[in-house]
């Protein structure tokens, strides 16, 4: 008896864990499979280029004093550049449900896309100072050009990271080859793009909430930190989790090292994120730096470690 109760608890517990397997990867394939993505790009694009024709009208209506406009909401409307901020806002948001997306696949990946979508919310801040710029009616930009000029070279240096980290397609780690771990280690990591995406959602939900609500009391802010500020906080979180996990599966110095360094890459992205000004563009050179170097270092040692295998047979 006590064998078969023995044996009863070993498959029940087995059961259990393949259910909660299948559950998973439904969840995951149903909200963030190939066909989820598909949907929500084209979703995306419509939405994006509605949007642009609107705010545009609404920069011409503003324009032509058919609308009336508080002062600290004239920000989004003095421009026509400024149509351009509703289009990059939605992209941005489809960036990082992407983003979300790599998680399973690997670390270099989801910090790749990390680093994609700062560089294309420095575009955004590029734009909007530009429009802010053509609606000067001062001569005294002198500070706004020099920030520009700067941002401007934070944007090189990002838009190279990204480009780094996408040609880096496989990721040079040294987890086990046995195929039960790394399904674990995958499984893992897409309950946790699951639970991410909930986390998403409901941040989306209560920024553009609230900046609605501001914005109908007078308040227009375009500041980064609406959603970023919030989500790349948790985002440093699940990397530091990932991270954490990641200890079960590999064993070698240099990859801990690595990843532990794309963190600290990320962790003065959201720092840049909350800095205005010159203080900001600085802190995403920095980090885009960092990152490049972090990248190259470990695909030099990979390259090298492997040299050293083949010359050893």
């Amino acid at each position: 008896m006590a064998q078969v109760e023995i044996w009863l608890r070993t498959h029940l517990f087995e059961w259990k864990i393949r259910q909660s397997i299948m559950r998973t990867e439904a969840l995951y394939d149903r909200y963030l499979g190939y066909r989820a993505n598909e949907k929500l790009r084209q979703l995306c694009v419509q939405t994006a280029i509605l949007g642009f024709l609107v705010h545009l009208l609404l920069c011409l209506f503003y324009q032509l004093d058919l609308i009336s406009i508080s002062q600290q909401t004239s920000g989004l409307f003095d421009s026509y550049l400024d149509a351009l901020y509703t289009p990059f806002s939605i992209f941005l948001a489809y960036e990082v449900y992407e983003l979300i997306r790599t998680i399973p696949d690997s670390f270099t990946n989801s910090i790749g896309k990390q680093f994609e979508i700062i560089t294309l919310l420095v575009v955004r801040d590029i734009l909007k100072r530009l429009s802010d710029i053509d609606a000067s009616v001062t001569s005294t930009i002198d500070d706004s050009i020099t920030i520009l000029a700067v941002e401007c070279l934070a944007f090189l240096i990002l838009f190279g990271t990204a480009l780094l980290f996408s040609r880096a397609k496989r990721e040079t780690s040294s987890i086990s080859n046995d195929s039960e771990e790394l399904e674990k280690f995958i499984l893992q990591k897409k309950q946790l793009a699951v639970l991410l995406l909930l986390v998403y959602i409901l941040t989306a939900i209560y920024s553009l909430s609230t900046w609605s609500y501001g914005v109908l009391e007078g308040d227009g802010s375009t500041n980064r930190t609406i959603f970023f500020l919030d989500f790349f906080t948790v985002l440093i979180m699940a990397d530091i989790l990932i991270l954490l996990v990641s200890y079960q599966y590999i064993t070698e110095f240099a990859f801990l090292a690595r990843n532990t360094g794309f963190i600290l890459s990320t962790v003065i992205l959201r720092v840049a994120i909350a800095s205005p000004g010159m203080s900001g563009a600085i802190l995403f050179i920095l980090a885009g730096c960092l990152g490049s170097a972090v990248l190259l270092s470990g695909y030099s040692f990979h390259k090298s470690e492997q040299s050293d295998i083949r010359e050893s047979e």
